[in-house]
């Protein structure tokens, strides 16, 4: 069992808390602070929970049938389980990036509106400045700003991912999940959405899961580890990798398995 991590601006803190599928028990009692502003790298192999809990903490699990968890999971101090939690204005709080970009097949214009519009934003001018001030925020404006009315999937990997990126940023989350984001992009893609992680640190707090321990490494300001499900090790990101202190962290990151 690890030493209990918490901070006094942890953004989101996990307490005891279960994911479970069935009776199969995904994320085992995991005790976690998220720093606010910060960014903080999920890693594991395959399996280890770590997307599990990375979509638990906006209720992406919900969708799934059989899914409950178990314990306290915080958002600003509010159990996002709690029955008086609307799930909607939760997400909208809380931002979410996929492994694969995932474009609608609308507009670039309308990709980014989509979301002010579901919440109510219908004034043209309004929305020219968010959609503008997104795409700018996601670094793609100067690509893409004389053709906001054509088709988003005409967009290469690397600018579709970031469409996603500005489309989540349209709704002012206060905090970004990113599954996997450059997974499915080449090292050129890779490289900007890794500085846009760096550069959108400190606006909002980001958690980021990732198979690339070195991407871990360069973006992230905190690290956990998860292993079957288990919370093995949580520390500042240099501090885990240069000096481990469980044996199973160093096998991984020495790649002697995974």
């Amino acid at each position: 069992m690890i030493e209990k991590m918490t901070t006094d601006t942890a953004h989101v803190e996990a307490r005891g808390f279960s994911v479970f599928y069935g009776e199969h028990e995904a994320v085992c009692k995991v005790d976690l602070a998220i720093p606010s502003c910060r960014v903080t790298a999920i890693i594991g192999p395959s399996g280890c929970g770590k997307s599990t809990f990375l979509r638990a903490i906006n209720r992406m699990n919900d969708l799934i049938t059989g899914c409950r968890t178990k314990g306290e999971l915080l958002f600003d101090g509010q159990d996002v389980y709690g029955r008086d939690v609307d799930a909607a204005v939760l997400r909208r709080r809380i931002g979410m990036v996929f492994q694969k970009p995932n474009p609608f097949p609308k507009s670039i214009y309308d990709n980014v509106a989509y979301g002010p519009r579901l919440h109510g934003r219908r004034n043209k001018a309004e929305l020219d400045v968010i959609v503008e001030q997104s795409l700018v925020g996601a670094a793609l404006w100067d690509e893409v700003k004389d053709r906001l009315h054509k088709n988003a999937l005409g967009l290469s990997g690397g600018q579709a991912q970031r469409l996603c990126l500005a489309r989540a940023l349209a709704v002012k989350p206060e905090m970004l999940l990113m599954d996997e984001p450059t997974s499915a992009l080449d090292p050129k893609a890779t490289a900007r959405i890794e500085e846009l992680i760096v550069q959108l640190r400190g606006q909002y707090t980001i958690a980021i899961v990732t198979h690339n321990m070195q991407q871990a490494a360069r973006v992230s300001d905190m690290t956990a580890f998860f292993y079957e499900g288990d919370l093995v090790e949580y520390a500042p990101t240099k501090e885990l990798f240069t000096r481990p202190r469980e044996k199973k962290t160093e096998d991984y990151i020495t790649g002697r398995f995974g």
